[in-house]
């Protein structure tokens, strides 16, 4: 099932150990890119996810492989997952959805050959990653006939940046997703006891106002959770790329704060 990735086919600079493919779909296979900790442990350990950004449309699993790997260095696994996008596959964004609900349950039912305690699996995104990391967490529907739905896609803790979470009328992607917007939007969506979120924007993000990432806040709170906001002054969008290293080093310090706050890192 795992397979482990030769040096000569690596092409990112940051590389993962092994990687699994999760999920059959009609536009070809999807894989997980697995990051583990070079400890050995007895006990299992927490596991994280990301999805990456590009608007539904685009995008790559190695955006955060720099994340991953960091991550599994703090003892967590990490992961980075492939799903269904426009560009190469001719989907639409509930695809994108169902692939990263598939995602969390598949994480979710090989927990133990993953060494991961599944009461401890953490969604985390950027930007359209962001919301497909946040649906896992609060959309109900778009699930794939394929799944084992009694298996709970839900994480036990959101890690987000500049996430799209409002994709009403006045928010991201509406014209694409208007015929579906009120089960597909994750701000008009959230239930009780929502999972502890951090959310990180920019205040200049050309895409998200800093209200959106205020109203979520409320909107969890409102609910049970705990959400914790970052602002970064002056900052765009996809500000927290591996790229720009003294951005990358500010919102993954917040982001290692924030799981050593909820229990996931010692």
């Amino acid at each position: 099932m795992f397979q482990s990735q030769p040096a000569q086919a690596r092409e990112h600079p940051i590389t993962p150990n092994e990687s699994a493919v999760f999920k059959e779909t009609q536009q070809g296979d999807l894989k997980l890119n697995i990051f583990k900790p070079k400890e050995e442990s007895t006990s299992p350990r927490p596991a994280i996810v990301f999805f990456f950004g590009g608007g539904w449309y685009g995008g790559n699993p190695g955006q955060f492989f720099p994340h991953a790997e960091l991550l599994a260095k703090h003892g967590i696994v990490g992961l980075t997952a492939e799903y269904r996008v426009e560009k190469r596959h001719g989907t639409d964004p509930r695809k994108s959805v169902e692939d990263g609900k598939s995602a969390m349950r598949w994480i979710r039912a090989h927990a133990n050959e993953l060494g991961v305690d599944p009461n401890q699996i953490i969604a985390g995104g950027g930007s359209a990653g962001g919301h497909v990391a946040a649906t896992t967490a609060f959309i109900t529907d778009f699930d794939s006939p394929n799944d084992d739905l009694t298996v709970s896609p839900v994480p036990n803790a959101l890690v987000l940046f500049n996430p799209v979470v409002d994709n009403g009328p006045d928010g991201y992607g509406y014209d694409r997703v208007k015929d579906y917007w009120e089960a597909f939007s994750p701000m008009h969506n959230i239930g009780e006891n929502p999972p502890p979120t951090v959310f990180m924007l920019g205040t200049k993000d050309e895409l998200i106002p800093v209200s959106v990432a205020e109203n979520f806040k409320k909107g969890i709170e409102e609910n049970g959770g705990i959400c914790e906001v970052h602002l970064y002054e002056d900052q765009p969008h996809g500000f927290f790329n591996f790229s720009n290293r003294e951005n990358y080093n500010a919102t993954t310090a917040h982001m290692l704060a924030f799981l050593k706050a909820h229990g996931f890192i010692e």
